[in-house]
């Protein structure tokens, strides 16, 4: 498969106006408008009442590119982050729309590209949205966000919390891509590990999406690189690896982060047609649970050691997200290993984290504690909200699954005592959706797509 980067070229307006603005991909809405002249620093006096007022705007986005000529018997339009309610048309034909800021959107764009493209995204305003819908069913949350932001899939603190403003950003955080997909692609790969014996087997588990044809016609080869430089090769579709004398993978102040590099090639007749990478490290995390004289212990265990936990909550960086950047991440997270953690909690009101900040928290020993995407609020559980976030969690399981430093997976930040308890004056039925989506939606699908890690 063959990958193309659309970051280059876009520009912004806010609709309605004539003037365009130069734009930034991966980037944001007020970081354009900084950039451009059109706003004020929203951190300086009250420009924040500024800042929050022009989102009330719809903004348009696009860019110009050229087809490169590759063959293709599909051809995807990736966006990896669209914040939050937008619609896509390319060449002037509709897309489709997103609506979660937490998902990835694919668009098939096959038979409509020309030599010159002209692509165009349009952001609706999320606060009329949060607005409209609360008006028709009530959902309380944190006093000092925005009222009804639990009504939309995007990262909650960008409505106010009791640590920062109301800044609520929008835009292209993340990459947008053309994938060229001759015959199949790998769509996903979980690397699942079994320690017994001082040795570890891996079990590869390698999905595909195929163009053409069926799975079994389609085999891969797996080359795992180990720490030591040492390269070994298993062909035909290996179910299992065995590693004999493993490098295990510590936590920061217990030993070293060793990691492997595990390559899939996938083959069609002998043929390369796709291939993909994991960074792993052989470890096995836990949590351990027993009675004790104040009730029952809870600490993660890794590799049968029981590690005391130290670290805090990670909160997005900057309410202006075109300013989050890997560099200042990984700044951010060799400060935290720098101050003796070795654990880093990814808090419910913000958002899922880029791949960057995984990998360096492999690299760095931070084990991470990785809560879903729901924080201090009452949520309607409708037909189409329960689509819309199993899809969320799916992408994100798949995405954040093999990385060495997950160490648990968390329903939602500072929830229950409120809902069970009345505190929000919550419904019956907003009191049975939070049961149904914290003891089994998200269980479900985690044992489905990530068995091996606690939640």
């Amino acid at each position: 498969m063959k990958i193309v980067y659309l970051n280059d070229h876009w520009k912004m307006q806010i609709a309605g106006e004539e003037a365009w603005i130069p734009a930034k991909v991966p980037g944001s809405v007020y970081d354009d408008l900084i950039r451009g002249g059109k706003l004020e620093d929203p951190y300086y006096r009250d420009n924040e009442l500024k800042a929050l007022s022009i989102m009330d705007n719809e903004f348009r986005y696009c860019c110009d590119f050229a087809a490169p000529k590759e063959e293709a018997d599909k051809i995807c339009l990736r966006f990896e982050c669209l914040d939050t309610l937008a619609q896509v048309w390319l060449n002037g034909e509709f897309l489709g729309k997103a609506e979660n800021m937490h998902r990835i959107y694919e668009f098939d764009v096959t038979g409509m590209l020309k030599e010159e493209n002209h692509l165009e995204i349009l952001f609706h305003s999320a606060l009329k949205y949060i607005k409209e819908e609360q008006k028709k069913v009530r959902a309380v949350g944190c006093i000092d966000a925005m009222d009804g932001f639990a009504h939309l899939r995007k990262a909650h603190s960008m409505f106010g919390w009791d640590w920062g403003p109301r800044i609520p950003d929008a835009g292209i955080h993340r990459p947008v891509l053309l994938l060229f997909i001759k015959n199949a692609r790998i769509s996903d790969l979980y690397i699942r590990q079994k320690h017994e014996d001082g040795g570890v087997t891996l079990c590869p588990e390698v999905n595909l999406h195929c163009v053409s044809g069926e799975e079994e016609d389609y085999s891969f080869d797996i080359i795992l690189h180990a720490p030591d430089g040492t390269v070994s090769t298993h062909t035909d579709s290996p179910a299992e690896i065995k590693v004999e004398n493993p490098a295990l993978w510590w936590p920061r102040g217990y030993g070293e982060q060793n990691l492997y590099l595990l390559e899939v090639v996938l083959r069609k007749d002998g043929a390369e047609i796709d291939r993909t990478a994991q960074k792993i490290g052989l470890r096995c995390i836990g949590v351990r649970r027993e009675k004790d004289q104040y009730g029952e212990s809870f600490a993660h265990e890794v590799n049968g050691i029981t590690i005391f936990a130290m670290g805090a909550d990670y909160i997005p960086q900057d309410n202006i997200f075109g300013r989050i950047t890997k560099e200042r991440t990984r700044k951010l997270l060799e400060d935290c290993a720098a101050a003796n953690f070795n654990l880093i909690r990814v808090w419910g009101g913000g958002y899922y984290p880029e791949d960057d900040f995984l990998d360096a928290c492999d690299e760095l020993g931070l084990l991470v504690w990785q809560d879903f995407m729901f924080a201090c609020a009452v949520y309607e559980l409708t037909d189409a909200f329960e689509e819309n976030i199993t899809a969320e969690f799916i992408d994100n399981i798949k995405r954040i699954r093999n990385h060495a430093c997950l160490a648990l997976w968390c329903g939602n930040n500072e929830m229950e005592m409120f809902v069970a308890g009345g505190g929000w004056g919550n419904s019956p039925k907003q009191l049975g959706d939070y049961f149904k989506m914290y003891e089994y939606i998200i269980p479900k699908l985690l044992k489905k797509y990530d068995p091996e890690t606690f939640y």
